[in-house]
């Protein structure tokens, strides 16, 4: 049986590790805590798997990669809810509205009165927008916490350890997915700050995701249940510090009472500020040295695109196939 150290249990190890297991490997995970957390970047994931919607403004293999997606996690966390994604705009931003269908596929047109069909607690807002039916969205602690559940009674060993990736690859088979922390091996890796919001408004449904054009801050909100909402999210060059900026956190509510003026009495539940980890281009790497294998770069579509992430990591161990996204190989 092939043994392989995965180092990093967010959503690319955890991922890794599923579809290693799954190949027949003894898999063992390596992490600094515990269990998912707020110290990972995962855990502030929106959770949308929405790659026709991400086209707008990542590469084509953003695109086709993602929709692999929604029935993977469905498979291996059964998280998944599969009812589209709204996107809407004030009157005033109709232009974008135009430019965004120009750049993706895969929606219809919807009128005012079908928006309120889809999600009457939008009321009469909004005069139109995009609605992408094939999309998808989970809670991201959720599937975390199932997933790797599964791993566990799957017999994935899971160990507590600030573990050095070098160190275990000198010992054998070693995958090395520790996101921004693996920018001490990594020169080209860049964080990218991105602040989300975690609201309690028992007074709005929502039964999608939600997409609000804005010039400055796109919005996003995504139904968690029970009236709470992820919102998210800035995008800011640089790795982040701890805490949210006042201007971020400014334009997010605004965005929201846009949307519906019931989010001014929302409760603000969580904040979370983290650092994606990014190439230069923002699509995703796996580079081989010897033993070890560097799986990194998923920027803002973790949950997007590490399943296509770990099925290359997997064919690349077990079969010998050469990722398209490799771009570094040493003996």
């Amino acid at each position: 049986m092939t043994a392989v150290t995965i180092i990093g249990g967010g959503v690319a190890g955890l991922c890794v590790a599923r579809v290693l297991r799954d190949k027949g490997a003894d898999v063992t995970v390596v992490d600094r805590h515990d269990g998912p957390g707020p110290h990972a970047c995962s855990w502030w994931a929106g959770g949308m798997l929405a790659p026709h919607c991400e086209g707008e403004s990542a590469e084509e293999p953003v695109v086709r990669l993602g929709q692999e997606a929604a029935d993977w996690w469905d498979a291996h966390t059964g998280c998944v809810t599969r009812n589209g994604s709204l996107v809407v705009s004030l009157a005033r931003d109709h232009a974008d509205l135009t430019r965004f269908a120009r750049r993706t596929q895969g929606h219809d047109p919807v009128t005012k009165t079908e928006i309120a069909q889809l999600e009457p607690d939008l009321g009469d807002r909004f005069a139109k927008g995009l609605f992408f039916g094939a999309e998808a969205h989970l809670s991201p602690r959720a599937a975390l916490s199932a997933l790797r559940a599964g791993l566990q009674s799957d017999g994935v060993v899971f160990e507590t350890a600030d573990a050095d990736p070098a160190d275990y690859a000198s010992r054998g088979l070693t995958v090395d997915c520790r996101g921004f922390r693996a920018k001490d091996a990594l020169a080209d890796l860049r964080g990218v700050k991105g602040e989300m919001l975690v609201l309690s408004c028992p007074d709005v449904a929502l039964n999608r995701p939600i997409r609000l054009l804005h010039p400055r801050v796109p919005l996003y909100v995504v139904p968690r249940g029970d009236g709470v909402f992820m919102l998210g999210a800035t995008q800011i060059e640089g790795a982040a510090g701890p805490h949210v900026t006042a201007r971020s956190l400014l334009e997010l509510l605004s965005a929201a009472y846009a949307l519906n003026p019931a989010f001014g009495e929302a409760s603000v539940l969580e904040i979370g500020v983290d650092s994606r980890p990014a190439f230069p281009d923002n699509l995703p790497r796996i580079r081989r040295t010897g033993n070890l294998i560097r799986a990194n770069g998923l920027f803002r579509h973790g949950f997007l695109l590490a399943p296509a992430l770990a099925r290359m990591v997997g064919d690349l161990i077990f079969d010998g196939t050469v990722p398209e996204v490799m771009d570094e190989v040493a003996a």
